[in-house]
């Protein structure tokens, strides 16, 4: 059925979906790298979360920032550019609007692009990189290995950081909280799911070649997560 998808729409579509219940998986292109986009937000958080863990009081930092830090889709801390947004009010605004200046900030935090592919190397995440910052990431050139991962890796290290040890519980339930507060992804997987199943997740779109991702972890009624992430 994916490579009638992709005959239909006219390029290459990547799939991973694993069943924690009972160790099922679904791949197609999973080892092949796709461009992130702003999927990469989702794994900023976590990467901030995990600084938390060591850096006391971090969450409720405050960061001041000026206009020449509001690139474009900036939805939220375009709106506190005079009393500036904690850290947690940033990671929340990278995750659930996709906020352009939100994530360059926290990257800034992290030691900028090679500071997120390091927290990700941390938790054995070997492919995804991050080279470049919000807008420049978003080029999603074919063939492109920059600020890429594949949609196996993706899932593997959404499971590690939702569902298994790579965070401590606060930062894992507030990491799930997050994602489930998500408001760009309705028309992505969570269109799929059936209405009373719970549905966190993180979308990305390269408006170039018309690359559009999601990544999610579902909770079916009464049954183990699904993790899951598609790349187009």
């Amino acid at each position: 059925p994916f490579a009638k998808l992709e005959q239909d729409f006219g390029g290459s579509i990547g799939v991973y979906a694993m069943d924690t219940g009972s160790g099922a998986t679904v791949s197609y292109r999973a080892e092949e790298r796709f461009t992130l986009c702003s999927s990469f937000k989702g794994f900023l958080a976590a990467a901030v979360l995990a600084r938390s863990q060591q850096q006391a009081g971090l969450l409720d930092t405050p960061i001041r920032y000026g206009k020449n830090a509001l690139v474009p889709w900036s939805p939220i801390s375009e709106k506190y550019l005079t009393t500036g947004m904690t850290v947690a009010e940033l990671s929340a605004a990278a995750v659930q609007y996709s906020d352009n200046a939100a994530a360059n900030l926290l990257l800034k935090e992290l030691g900028g692009p090679a500071g997120l592919t390091a927290f990700m190397r941390s938790i054995g995440d070997t492919t995804f990189r991050l080279d470049r910052w919000e807008l420049e990431l978003n080029s999603a050139i074919p063939g492109d290995a920059r600020d890429t991962s594949s949609p196996r890796a993706v899932t593997e290290s959404l499971q590690k950081l939702t569902l298994g040890s790579a965070l401590a519980a606060p930062q894992r339930q507030q990491f799930v909280d997050w994602l489930k507060g998500n408001t760009t992804g309705n028309h992505r997987i969570r269109a799929a799911v059936p209405a009373d199943w719970a549905v966190g997740d993180k979308t990305g779109t390269c408006g170039v070649y018309g690359t559009a991702n999601d990544y999610a972890v579902v909770w079916p009624t009464g049954r183990a997560p699904i993790v899951l992430a598609v790349y187009t």
